[in-house]
């Protein structure tokens, strides 16, 4: 991510915290990025330097209309500096700024074979302990893993499948010879 991209989303933060309007203006961009990102065209739309800002601005506040002042005069904002196209980037960087604030940790878990609740509950809480934080966790089953887990927060991926063990395996039988 962009050092403009984070200083955008950690001026809105602190707007929006100051205000305490967290929450409200989080979702209200989350859910106006979301709205962009279905659509390529539209994703294009914002991301030609050739468009006219004043056609990007009233597509951005036809989608963020009812949306809190700041939500709009924050997507005026990035309208204005050229950086309409970057709002996927930045809304995703203001949802880590705010679960950083709330002490959130979003995980994703992977597995083989679907969890049953009890299990996730098991794997979540571990997770609760030696982070310290409230963990949010998705599920997903992917059964080329054959076994094991693969628990991706952020950027951090800790792969504990079976199939990674064998890559690993693999990768060091190659580097060894």
């Amino acid at each position: 991510m962009a050092v403009a991209q984070r200083m955008y989303a950690r001026a809105l933060f602190e707007a929006a915290r100051e205000q305490g309007r967290l929450e409200e203006v989080s979702s209200e961009l989350g859910a106006v990025a979301a709205a962009t990102a279905e659509v390529p065209e539209l994703q294009s739309f914002l991301r030609n330097p050739q468009v006219d800002p004043a056609e990007k601005a009233a597509v951005l506040g036809q989608l963020a209309e009812g949306s809190d002042d700041l939500t709009r005069n924050f997507l005026r904002l990035i309208v204005e500096k050229g950086r309409a196209g970057e709002l996927a980037e930045m809304s995703a960087e203001l949802d880590a700024l705010v679960a950083r604030e709330q002490n959130r940790l979003a995980v994703e878990l992977t597995t083989a074979h679907e969890l049953t609740d009890e299990e996730a509950r098991s794997i979540v809480e571990q997770i609760e302990q030696a982070s310290g934080r409230t963990v949010e966790a998705t599920r997903s089953v992917d059964p080329s893993l054959i076994g094991g887990i693969v628990l991706q927060v952020g950027s951090f991926r800790a792969d504990g499948s079976v199939r990674g063990r064998l890559e690993r395996l693999r990768h060091e039988l190659a580097t060894a010879s």
